[in-house]
C-alpha cells in the first residue's frame, strides 16, 4: 500500500512512510532537500523516531521534540524545538529568530548545507532533551 501523506489520522502507515511519500510527493527540489535534511538527522543521531504530526508534518524525536521539517513553496524550513537555547557557532538559525523558544533554518532551492554543522546541532538538540529527561 502506498502511504498517503493527507492520511496520517488513519494509522494504516508508520510516520517513516508518511515521510516517504511526502517526499516522493513533492517530486521536487523541496523532496530532495527534505530527504537530505532527514538523512543527516538520521546520521546524527541513529536513535532518532520519526514522527507525523499536526496534519502532515514530518517530526523527529528523541527523549523530547528535536525538530520538524516543513516544506513551503520556497522553502523546506527546519525548526529546532528549543533553538533559542542551542548554541549555533556556525550561525545555522536564519528564521523564528525572535522567540524565546524555537528557532528555523530556512534552506531554499540552490542553497548549501553546512552536512557538519546541521549535525553538530542536532546532536546539541538531543543533548538538550537528554540531559532535562535524566532531571
Amino acid at each position: 500500500m502506498k502511504a498517503n501523506p493527507r492520511d496520517a489520522q488513519d494509522g494504516a502507515a508508520s510516520a517513516s512512510q508518511l515521510i516517504d511519500a511526502r517526499i516522493a510527493e513533492l517530486g521536487d527540489w523541496r523532496g530532495e532537500m527534505l530527504a537530505r535534511l532527514r538523512a543527516l538527522i538520521r546520521q546524527a543521531d541513529p536513535e532518532v523516531v520519526e514522527e507525523w504530526k499536526w496534519r502532515g508534518v514530518p517530526v523527529w524525536s528523541h527523549s523530547g521534540l528535536i525538530c520538524t521539517g516543513e516544506t513551503y513553496k520556497a522553502v523546506v524550513k527546519m525548526t529546532f524545538a528549543k533553538g533559542a537555547s542551542l548554541d549555533d557557532p556556525a550561525g545555522l538559525f536564519n528564521s523564528s529568530l525572535e522567540g524565546n523558544t524555537r528557532r528555523a533554518i530556512d534552506f531554499r532551492e540552490g542553497g548549501e548545507v553546512d552536512e557538519e554543522a546541521l549535525k553538530a546541532l542536532i546532536r546539541a538538540a538531543v543533548a538538550l532533551n537528554t540531559s532535562r529527561s535524566k532531571r
